[in-house]
Formats: structure tokens, C-alpha cells, sequence
């Protein structure tokens, strides 16, 4: 995604936007809750919403499985830029084209500081089956327990 800094001028968000923008969540979201749901229920345990201090970079992983060190990310099409949802909002494009930029500057800055520090970083689409997401994440967190478990034998 680019951004023409010819365009409009960037202005924040009226105020009726900026509450709205407010009340959006940014933990326990429904797809969230969805996928942790069904980790649970295959015995998987993990932490929710913990920041991370590493070199460069705070994430907060939505999941994190912090023996395994995997961690664990649902993101929005719009917030993060789906390739396959995400648009570009055609009012105030100006403000919301850098905003979601940085958003995804965020993410691999995020992803790289995390594998530097040893971390297996998972992405997940909200578009993503929930099921589908699951397995994916469990894939990782037993491939990374499996590959911790034979450095210490």
C-alpha cells in the first residue's frame, strides 16, 4: 500500500469518528475468542495480552504460549491490510492512508524482533475459520516445543 503525500491534507477524525474509533476493541475480540475457545479445548494454555520489552520493538501478542514462544496474532482485514478484505477508505484517505500504513509497519517490525529474540510469530486473518487458525497455531506451538525439547535432551 502507498500514499500519495499530495493528497488532502491529513486531518484527525471528527469527534462522533474518534468515539466510535473508541469503542472498537483491541483484545478479546470475537475471532479471538473464537480461536482461544478452541485451544483451550485441546489443553493448549496461554497468556493473553502480554507485552513483550525486546530490542526495538513492545509487541503485544493477542496469544502467547510463553514456554513454546510462540506468539500469536489476530488481525483485523481492515487494521492490518488484508490482501484480501483490507481497502483504502475513500473519506479522510489522507489521515486513515498512513495511519493503516504505520499499522503495518508495526506488524513486521513486531514479527522481526520477536524472531530475532527466538519467537515463532503466527498471523491470523479475522476472515480465517477459527478452526483453520487453531490448527495452524497448534502446528507451531508443538513444532516448537518438540524442536525445545530435543536442545535439552
Amino acid at each position: 500500500m502507498t500514499h500519495d503525500s499530495s493528497s488532502a491534507a491529513s486531518t484527525p477524525p471528527t469527534p462522533g469518528r474518534s468515539r466510535n474509533m473508541a469503542a472498537i476493541k483491541r483484545k478479546n475480540t470475537g475471532p479471538e475468542r473464537a480461536i482461544r475457545s478452541m485451544l483451550h479445548a485441546t489443553g493448549k494454555r496461554y497468556r493473553v495480552d502480554v507485552r513483550l520489552d525486546l530490542d526495538g520493538a513492545r509487541p503485544r501478542p493477542d496469544i502467547l504460549f510463553t514456554r513454546a514462544r510462540v506468539a500469536v496474532f489476530v488481525d483485523g482485514c481492515f487494521w492490518h491490510c488484508c490482501p484480501e478484505h483490507g481497502r483504502q477508505p475513500s473519506v479522510n484517505s489522507g489521515y486513515w492512508g498512513p495511519k493503516l500504513e504505520r499499522n503495518v509497519t508495526r506488524d513486521r517490525a513486531a514479527d522481526e524482533a520477536l524472531r530475532a529474540a527466538g519467537w515463532t510469530v503466527v498471523r491470523v486473518w479475522e476472515h480465517e475459520l477459527p478452526s483453520e487458525a487453531t490448527k495452524r497455531i497448534i502446528t507451531a506451538v508443538d513444532a516448537a516445543t518438540s524442536s525445545s525439547q530435543d536442545v535439552q535432551s
